[in-house]
This record gives C-alpha cells, structure tokens and sequence, in this order.
C-alpha cells in the first residue's frame, strides 16, 4: 500500500525516530499508525538486547537544586560515545530523566524505569531512545536529599561528566555561598570518599594497617614498633579520604575543617557540613 509523507512526519513526530524507519514501520504495519509505533519500539528493544553488553562510560551527569534549595537531585546517564552524549536526543531524555526524579522521588533505579512521568513510562522512553540513537544508553545512577536550615551547592565542571552535589546545614549566612561553593570544587578536584573520618568503615582503616604494616616489615622495623608505625600513618590516609581532613586547595596550609572553622568564627555562623554526592563518568558504579 502507499504511505503518504504526512502520515510518516505524523509517525516521526510521535515517536522521534527517522523518516526511513518510520516509512518502514508504516509499510509493515499497512498503513495502522499504533501498529507502526509498537513495530518501532520492538526495534529499539532488540537494539538495546543487542547493545546490552557494551560499556557505557560516556555520558552526563546533571544537579537540579528544587524547592527554594530544600531539596536537590543527581544524577548520571551513561552512552557509548561523546558525540551520543551531545546529541539533543540523549539530552532530552537525561532532561526526563531527571524530571521523573524529582517528581517521583524514586528509591532506586529499578523503581525509577517502572514509573511513569508526564504520562509516559521512563522504561519505554528508554528504549525507545535506544532504538532511535542506535547505542547502549542506561541510568547509571541517582540521589535525592532534603535539607531543613541548611541549603545545597552544585559543581558541574565543564562538560557535565563530573558533578558535585553539597549539603549543609546552619548555612542562612549568605557569604556561606562562596565558601561552599569552594569546597564542593575541593570535593571534584580531590576527590574524598568520606566526609569524616567517623564515616571510614572498620574494614577499610584494618586494611590500610595491614599495608602499612608489610611496608615497615619490607624495611626491616622491628616487630614490636611495626603496629606502632601503622597506627601513625593512618592520619595521612584520614588526610587523603575524608573531605574535612584533606589540605584545602586554596590554602594548603590548613584543613578544610580548619577553613569552615574560620568562616564562621569570622561570621558568628554555624555553618557545617552534612554529606557530598560526587558522580564521575569513570567512577566505579557501587
């Protein structure tokens, strides 16, 4: 049968896909449109199984703070390649992805694709964006926090494949912007895996002693000081993992938890910090 041009930029409209596939679509479905829209999204589900085991390290990660800077979301989505991650296509749907976030307020991603926002399931958006791109495309990953007194400050470096997300508390002094602003750049360029160091499991402080240890044993120390020598050198991993231990960047000369100290001596403030969220398209997905 003869599909009209109007009737494949009607199909292309609706579904996003290309004029050919779109043609295609209507000519196996003989001209039934709901036929043609489901022939597509078959298409982009068998592109996605085929894609399944490709990596996925390109990408954006995206912030929105909401909620008169109560509430604030992250989040990452991941393709295969730079040019996909700068397509309008991959943009509008990180752009929908993070509108279902924030809406939704979704406890993980399994329970984000099951959903649906503005009337559409982010399952099938997904999926259907695959077909159209032609690459592997996933949600990598998201946070949503709340912040009651306090408020959220955003870093994205240029690019938007690192993030950093920063809640305080006590932060109504409004020079406490800047400061904030600092640290969440010291968050991006030093990368810290905890806040504190009450935050570092037991686990990971045994495992650093144990290298410590076989380093003063390799040396030749004696076995009695050994332990002694493990416990001391645990500062400096403190100083390396935790953000409020770490030497600040713009001031080596004192700690981040030094730096806050100051501004709010100098302000009368009691401005601290609560947690950080840093998302790197090469970070380790946990």
């Amino acid at each position: 049968m003869s599909i009209s041009a109007s009737q494949v930029k009607e199909l292309r409209d609706k579904t996003g896909a290309g004029m050919m596939d779109c043609k295609k679509a209507l000519t196996e479905a003989e001209g039934d449109f709901d036929k043609a829209v489901e022939i597509l999204r078959k298409k982009g589900a068998s592109v996605a199984a085929k894609r399944a085991e490709r990596a996925a390290n390109e990408g954006i990660v995206k912030i929105q703070i909401f909620n008169e800077g109560k509430e604030a979301a992250i989040v990452e989505v991941n393709c295969e390649t730079d040019f996909v991650a700068k397509s309008d296509d991959f943009l509008s749907f990180a752009d929908f992805v993070m509108n279902a976030v924030v809406a939704n307020k979704p406890a993980n991603v399994e329970e984000l694709l099951s959903l649906s926002h503005d009337g559409k399931n982010v399952s099938n958006e997904l999926t259907d964006v695959i077909g159209k791109i032609g690459e592997k495309i996933e949600v990598s990953r998201f946070a949503v926090d709340s912040v009651n007194g306090g408020l959220f400050v955003d870093y994205i470096h240029h690019g938007s494949k690192l993030g950093v997300l920063l809640k305080a508390e006590n932060s109504s002094e409004a020079k406490a912007d800047e400061i904030l602003k600092d640290i969440a750049m010291q968050v991006a360029a030093m990368k810290p895996l905890y806040l504190s160091k009450e935050e570092v499991p037991q686990e990971a402080i045994e495992k650093e002693k144990d290298i410590y240890r076989e380093i003063a044993k390799k040396e030749g120390k004696p076995e009695n000081i050994v332990d002694r020598i493990a416990d001391g050198k645990i500062g400096k991993y403190y100083q390396e993992v935790c953000l409020l231990d770490q030497a600040f960047v713009k001031d080596n000369t004192k700690s981040v938890s030094d730096v806050l100290a100051d501004f709010n001596k100098a302000n009368g403030s009691d401005v601290k910090l609560l947690k950080f969220y840093r998302f790197h398209l090469s970070d380790e997905k946990k």
